[in-house]
């Protein structure tokens, strides 16, 4: 159960995360943006909505046998971690910063992003360890 924990923890970040963090006159209600920029925020607030509602899914769906569930979490984990791993590569780019200028310096949001993708793939390995054991467990 712990696994799942931290899978929904991340699905929670990665879905509410955006809007608590971008709906603000730091990104979407700031005049000196410009609307393709403003266009992209939104895509990136709805893709992570999208993306945490599929780890949920894949969380929590109830499946037959050990395997099904082994791949479900897989996929949750994939799903759950994407967002972190686009915002952690965005930084990249050229001409790319965590902060506008005006706003300070540096990616502070860097440090949480790369504790959510750890926590995914926790999440995972403790999950699959536990499904691992109730399947050897079921066969005694």
């Amino acid at each position: 159960m712990a696994g799942r924990i931290c899978l929904a923890i991340s699905a929670a970040a990665q879905g509410f995360g955006p809007f608590l963090a971008d709906f603000n006159e730091t990104h979407v209600l700031n005049p000196r943006w410009p609307p393709h920029a403003r266009f992209h925020n939104g895509q990136t607030m709805s893709m992570g909505l999208c993306l945490s509602i599929a780890t949920f899914y894949y969380t929590f769906r109830r499946v037959p046998t050990a395997a099904a569930a082994a791949d479900s979490l897989f996929a949750a984990a994939t799903f759950g971690s994407i967002f972190y791993l686009t915002a952690l590569s965005a930084v990249l780019y050229p001409g790319s910063k965590g902060v506008d200028p005006e706003f300070g310096e540096g990616f502070p949001q860097g440090p949480l992003f790369a504790a959510l993708f750890g926590l995914t793939w926790l999440g995972w390995w403790l999950e699959t360890r536990r499904i691992k054991g109730l399947a050897q467990n079921s066969k005694r």
